[in-house]
């Protein structure tokens, strides 16, 4: 049975490792020496380093995501409050991983950042689109919201979401973020036929 100190110990080592190196520099055997574990033992807990890299960044913004996917089972709170509560959890892992970017792995290029934006994007959209999606389909079954693709719609948004607040893709000033998700909002309004004003908008001060 896998031994959860030793699988945190990989990860710890990682993220410390992170902190002064670049990624395509960080191999399995300096993973294992800075965990003080057996290169060999790494496997067990990991196919690859890439597989170490997924579990770091899913380790590091689990909480938030958390909070979301909560958010489904919540049925007694309105699907408007929910999506704007979710939406809100989606700006504050995004807000988090900024963070640990600017203020820990302060020696990461230009292009091993991107590969971690890309991990992150791809991780923070494929865990909140399920809760997302429930959460628009039970305003759909009590009639608060009014649209046939509940899936898709959770995908666009979180995907709009996802890249305009980690600014990595299309670096923009704070006003114009601002303005793309208010104009998110208007659309999702408008889209599933609610009255101007309900869900809200993302403020990112």
């Amino acid at each position: 049975m896998p031994d959860l100190k030793k699988r945190e110990k990989i990860l710890d080592a990682l993220q410390e490792l992170l902190e002064t190196k670049n990624i395509k520099y960080i191999s399995v055997s300096e993973i294992a020496s800075k965990a003080g574990i057996g290169k060999g033992s790494i496997y067990y807990y990991f196919p690859s380093k890439d597989a170490i890299v997924d579990a770091l960044i899913e380790r590091s913004y689990a909480q938030p995501l958390q909070t979301a996917k909560n958010l489904a089972e919540q049925t007694e709170v309105s699907s408007f409050t929910r999506m704007a509560m979710l939406f809100q959890a989606c700006r504050n892992s995004s807000a988090a991983f900024l963070n640990q970017n600017q203020h820990s792995i302060t020696s990461t290029s230009a292009q091993d950042l991107a590969f971690l934006h890309q991990k992150y994007l791809r991780y923070l959209i494929s865990e909140l689109k399920p809760a997302l999606t429930v959460i628009i389909q039970q305003g759909i079954t009590c009639g608060e919201i009014h649209f046939d693709h509940p899936a898709a719609l959770a995908e666009i948004a979180l995907i709009v979401l996802a890249v305009k607040l980690d600014n990595s893709l299309l670096p923009s000033s704070t006003e114009d973020i601002e303005e793309t998700l208010k104009g998110l909002i208007a659309l999702l309004e408008r889209g599933t036929d609610v009255p101007p004003g309900t869900l809200g908008y993302l403020s990112i001060k």
